[in-house]
């Protein structure tokens, strides 16, 4: 999620929000969509936070923390009684709720509950996956001298080797949250799927302190290499999908990586910094295109004293770069960008374009623009409940016209 971000209300409470606190509006939206696919219950969501405050950053992480906490501890009694699928969907309404846990944390006054957090969320996602009657298996994908950890999923019906997908993440959400932003549809419909995490994201920056690359390329590779060495992935029907942020990566990697069949972005990225700098003033702007790094700092150091909430949530989004300052961490941001790139991509590529996208806007439509060859731009409407990032509570519809377009495209 991006920094200082407006959502762009009309009238009506679907439209208005649930909060007037942004942050927390768009996440509980997240979460309530994730009851299509199973991975949160409404009743037990809006219970659980009908006692919190417009800006009680400590009470909206204790609500989903308890929740998370409270769910998990149902599914290990459900588990050890013999009821795999009741433990399953616990465990994975677990994951759900504690990972919202994770990113509030990014408000509270320190980040001590940082990594406890983490473990516990992908402690309940790993009891999911041992629980669950969908074949998963732990994979590592070798990376570099190392390795990416991840799950691969075998279709409902154990249908052998044929059309797989690849579910890259965005920058800062759960391992989890890709079951509801398409892995379940994936599965239900035939297809094998990939999770993993990648630089700079979950597991890799929490415990091995990996940062975020650029050049996702050198990601996506290896991904397909690991891919193409099982009996299976049929090689010619591999598609990726990428979330959030990863509507950057994903077409990045395309432009250098061509033995993907087509790829799907919701939303589309061509430029991941406009989202960090959109909001500075002109002058701090102009600092920064003169490389005048004390200057910016100093003026950025300053604006944040006023603001701890800002300064917080600027410290967690930052992380991700491992930069020292705020001027580098800008720095390194503004090489997120495919405008220099965009024409190598040869590859199919379906990219929505929600109504009132709140972090990169109008910037699906420039990506369909720069890839107009290959490029099919899908648009989503408040009218349709399926308005602002990532259509959070319309995943039966996003599946639907998505899944559809895969069928065509990879067969």
């Amino acid at each position: 999620m991006a920094l200082g971000t407006t959502l762009h209300h009309s009238h009506g409470p679907f439209i208005d929000g649930f909060f007037h606190n942004q942050d927390f509006d768009y996440e509980l939206r997240v979460v309530l969509g994730h009851a299509f696919s199973g991975a949160s219950d409404v009743g037990e969501v809006l219970a659980a936070i009908e006692s919190v405050g417009e800006h009680d950053h400590e009470g909206w992480f204790t609500a989903w923390s308890d929740l998370g906490t409270r769910i998990r501890d149902e599914a290990v009694e459900q588990a050890a009684a013999g009821h795999d699928i009741s433990a399953a969907r616990s465990y994975l309404r677990a994951a759900t709720y504690l990972g919202v846990a994770l990113n509030a944390v990014a408000s509270l006054p320190t980040p001590d509950a940082l990594l406890p957090t983490f473990r516990a969320h992908r402690a309940a996602w790993d009891g999911f996956v041992d629980t669950t009657p969908v074949s998963i298996a732990r994979v590592s994908i070798p990376y570099e001298g190392g390795d990416l950890p991840g799950y691969f999923f075998r279709p409902w019906g154990g249908a052998q080797a044929g059309r797989t997908l690849i579910m890259n993440n965005g920058s800062d959400g759960p391992i989890s949250s890709l079951w509801a932003f398409g892995g379940n549809a994936a599965i239900v419909r035939g297809y094998n799927v990939l999770f993993f995490d990648g630089p700079g994201q979950q597991s890799m920056l929490f415990e091995r302190g990996i940062p975020f690359r650029h050049d996702w390329e050198a990601v996506i590779t290896p991904v397909v290499d690991y891919l193409l060495g099982r009996d299976d992935v049929d090689r010619d029907k591999i598609a990726l999908y990428g979330v959030s942020q990863a509507g950057y990566w994903v077409p990045r990697a395309l432009a250098f990586e061509h033995r993907i069949a087509a790829a799907v972005v919701d939303p589309g990225v061509v430029d991941v910094s406009t989202s960090w700098t959109s909001h500075l003033p002109k002058s701090m702007m102009k600092s920064l295109a003169d490389g005048e790094r004390e200057k910016f700092d100093r003026d950025m150091e300053l604006a944040l004293k006023f603001s701890p909430d800002l300064a917080r949530t600027w410290s967690f989004r930052a992380r991700p770069y491992k930069t020292e300052g705020y001027y580098d961490t800008i720095k390194a941001v503004l090489n997120y960008r495919l405008d220099n790139v965009a024409s190598s991509i040869k590859t199919r590529l379906l990219i929505t374009d929600p109504e009132g996208e709140q972090f990169w806007p109008g910037q699906s439509r420039k990506l369909a623009e720069l890839t107009a060859s290959v490029s099919t731009l899908v648009p989503f409407t408040a009218a349709e409940g399926a308005n602002l990032h990532c259509e959070p509570m319309a995943r039966a519809l996003v599946d639907q016209r998505v899944f559809d377009w895969l069928e065509d495209h990879v067969t």
